[in-house]
């Protein structure tokens, strides 16, 4: 049992320290009596440690049709536990739970902010959830946000369904669950969590936490109900979900008659692709099936709009019209890649993507955005698996990974050096894979914008001039181009009659970690790449090269580098490139990964001395 005391003298010192709050028990119950019928008991308390706490004193009650909500209660207790406020549920607020980015959706919250003038305080908020939806059954991780500890979080099951309840656990150095089952009942606590700080480049805390998830082997979502129990199975019923949205109408075919498809299978997906682009846009759609069921397909071409489920569904029955199977997968699209268990069905992912097997070769396709190249994913979907919804033939695969060589930045940079320390020339620049996802954007953006989303780019140089040209998105091979042609101040020092100036014009390799003293997370490198770049400055003609700089070669587990010089007439010639692997540096390692990225942060700050004849 769990002590009801609130007073703050009773929280751990080891708990208090780095937070700014402290969640003192969150206990979730869960009496599962059927496939289509559950009850949940909530309990939050959280205490409100200081004013950077605040943001954590909202009551937050989600909920949709086919939930009611309950038996709401919510006090608020002063530092020495003393009840000072309530309120009940007529004095929450009903909001939408959609936001500008949403055209439709479903979601609503009971909504309310509590603020108190005195810290610390505590909040106790009490409630109960009656729904018919039993497909996402929580999944337990003791992390709230950074700089927030945890006394108590709890989630118990009561299990008279007779359906079988699956669990998972991942235990990690940050903490390990205790469970306690008999008979029906399963409770999974986690106890005594500190807070964490954030740490420079670390992994998303999501998935170096432990955890214990939850499914059942047969569940129901929004009165559709299926058999979980295995990846195919799970599959099937979502393919019930879609196929109904799925019908090729006259007027889809007559779409796919009117493209005169010919060739190979891979230049008929393109083709048909590209006019999907063309055609679509982006919205987001949260309603149907509780935002998992895509639209109509029929209503997409109409409507020329949709979310990530009804593009990629308008797709595949634009393909299926046109006699090419494909696949609906269901995917985790984050920064830190996240994966399904092949071992573990339950429902998951934020996105779909579209993936077409073919005699040329797997095809994937991002269905969202009108941009970018055929075939290609961005970083956010590369390197984790998905979940292909087939009642045929399902299964868990893996998206293609981007190595460092597939994310090159090429950069041919021409410029001249003046007496007055300003620098004119023109850059070229081409990007590929992940970083070729960076600077998509720019293809959306006015003439304006893209001159000020340069000048952001390139802040280090003190431009009066800046022009853009040749901006062109190779959407066949996925490479973006671009050049630049401008003028900057102040690029060069004088240094009595001599002028220095920095060997590279660009930023350096931007990494700055100073130590790893006390540091409790590895360091991840979200994605490999490869700068290759060849700079070639002129100098004015009353002037000479001194010493050329020597060359330098760095080479270790964590990448490559090269910087080399050489002279051409009145010309000295920069090569540079830089290879970075992917990977996470475990915490014992980072030292020697910040000496690497030392030394190639004091190569880049080389300096070029020309002197006056």
């Amino acid at each position: 049992m769990f002590s009801q005391n609130y007073a703050i003298s009773e929280i751990p010192e080891e708990l208090k320290k780095d937070a700014n709050a402290v969640i003192r028990n969150y206990s979730s119950e869960y009496l599962i009596k059927a496939a289509d019928n559950m009850e949940i008991n909530e309990k939050k308390v959280i205490s409100i440690l200081n004013k950077a706490g605040e943001k954590y004193s909202y009551a937050y009650i989600s909920y949709n049709k086919y939930s009611r909500i309950s038996d709401v209660k919510l006090k608020v207790f002063n530092e020495f536990g003393k009840l000072i406020k309530t309120y009940s549920k007529s004095d929450l607020n009903d909001i939408s739970q959609s936001d500008d980015s949403y055209l439709y959706s479903d979601y609503r919250a009971l909504a309310s902010r509590i603020i108190q003038p005195v810290y610390p305080y505590t909040i106790e908020l009490t409630y109960t959830v009656k729904t018919s939806d039993t497909a996402f059954l929580p999944e337990l991780q003791p992390f709230l946000s950074a700089n927030v500890s945890v006394e108590n979080w709890s989630v118990g099951f009561t299990n008279e369904s007779g359906i079988n309840l699956r669990k998972k656990i991942t235990d990690t150095s940050f903490g390990k669950v205790e469970v306690s089952e008999s008979g029906n009942n399963l409770v999974a606590t986690y106890k005594n969590i500190p807070a964490y700080q954030v740490e420079k480049y670390a992994p998303d805390p999501e998935t170096i936490f432990p955890k214990i998830e939850f499914a059942l082997d047969k569940a129901c979502l929004k009165e559709k109900c299926g058999d979980f129990s295995s990846w195919q199975s799970l599959a099937k019923w979502y393919s019930s979900l879609i196929e109904p949205v799925s019908v090729i109408t006259p007027e889809i075919q007559n779409e796919i008659n009117g493209l005169n498809l010919t060739g190979s299978t891979s230049e008929k997906v393109k083709k048909i692709y590209q006019y999907m682009q063309k055609k679509t846009r982006y919205v987001f759609v949260g309603i149907g099936i509780g935002g998992w069921q895509p639209m109509v397909a029929d209503e997409v071409r109409k409507k020329a709009y949709g979310d990530c489920k009804a593009l990629t569904n308008y797709m595949r029955v634009l393909l299926k019209a046109a006699g090419i199977p494909s696949y609906y997968a269901k995917i985790y699209m984050d920064n830190t890649p996240m994966k399904f268990d092949e071992n573990f069905p339950k429902m998951g992912g934020n996105h779909v993507i579209l993936y077409i097997p073919t005699e040329e070769g797997d095809i994937w396709l991002e269905n969202t955005s009108q941009n970018i190249a055929f075939n290609h994913l961005g970083y956010s979907t590369r390197n984790r698996n998905v979940v292909l919804i087939d009642d045929k033939m399902t299964k868990v695969v893996n998206t293609p990974t981007y190595k460092s060589e597939d994310s090159e930045e090429k950069m041919r940079f021409a410029a001249q050096i003046s007496e007055d320390n300003s620098l004119s020339g023109t850059f070229k620049f081409a990007f590929t894979g992940g970083l070729y996802d960076f600077q998509l954007g720019k293809m959306s953006m006015t003439s304006e914008e893209l001159k000020n989303s340069l000048k952001e780019d390139f802040n280090f140089l003190n431009f009066s001039e800046i022009n853009y040209d040749n901006l062109n998105n190779d959407r066949d091979n996925g490479k973006l181009s671009f050049d630049i042609n401008f003028k900057a101040n102040n690029f060069s020092k004088a240094l009595g009659n001599d002028i220095y100036f920095r060997a590279l014009p660009v930023a350096d390799s931007g990494f700055y970690l100073e130590n790893s003293e006390n540091r409790k997370f590895p360091v991840e490198v979200a994605f490999g790449f490869t700068d290759d770049y060849e700079i070639e400055y002129s100098i004015p003609k009353n002037y000479k090269f001194t010493e050329l700089p020597l060359a330098k070669k760095i080479d270790s587990e964590y990448g490559n580098y090269s910087m080399e010089f050489s002279q051409k007439d009145d010309k000295i010639i920069v090569k540079r490139k830089f290879q970075l692997n992917k990977g996470i540096i475990p915490v014992d390692k980072i030292s020697s990964y910040i000496k690497f990225r030392k030394q190639i942060n004091n190569i880049d700050a080389t300096k070029i001395l020309i002197t006056k004849i």
